[in-house]
């Protein structure tokens, strides 16, 4: 069981980003392990999240292809994006999209999972925070 949280600082203004971030289709452009992302058209209330959207994903996790539904929420008064996916490894997290220096957003991510390997985890926060610069800043450097 672990739980994680690691933060970057992104050059661009919260509301843009957040924007950016919370568009299901980019989701395989900033998450290490996710290839596709495409709603399903479902809501996930029926599956206790209200307000959530039901999403079918592709990912690479630990050298193997998972695909299943997931659900997937973006406030954007809070600037916040929760997700889930309903299997045994309880896995679920957040991204939070704050304002920093003029100019500037703090990101700060955190998931939870039952089983997973802890640097794998880790690893894979780090890879999706420096993808999200690169993407938004052009470059990799998550510091």
């Amino acid at each position: 069981m672990g739980d994680y949280e690691h933060s970057t600082t992104v050059a661009t203004d919260p509301d843009s980003l957040f924007r950016y971030l919370s568009d299901v289709h980019n989701l395989p452009n900033y998450v290490s392990a996710m290839r596709e992302a495409e709603p399903t058209g479902k809501d996930a209330a029926d599956a206790g999240h209200p307000g959530a959207e039901e999403i079918h994903v592709v990912a690479e996790v630990e050298g193997k292809r998972r695909e299943g539904e997931a659900w997937f929420e973006a406030d954007e008064r809070t600037r916040a994006l929760r997700w889930g996916a309903e299997d045994r490894s309880g896995y679920h997290g957040e991204l939070a999209v704050n304002g920093a220096a003029e100019g500037e957003s703090e990101v700060v991510v955190s998931l939870h999972t039952e089983h997973a390997d802890g640097p794998a985890v880790r690893a894979g926060l780090e890879e999706t925070l420096a993808e999200i610069k690169r993407a938004v800043e052009g470059t990799a450097d998550p510091t």
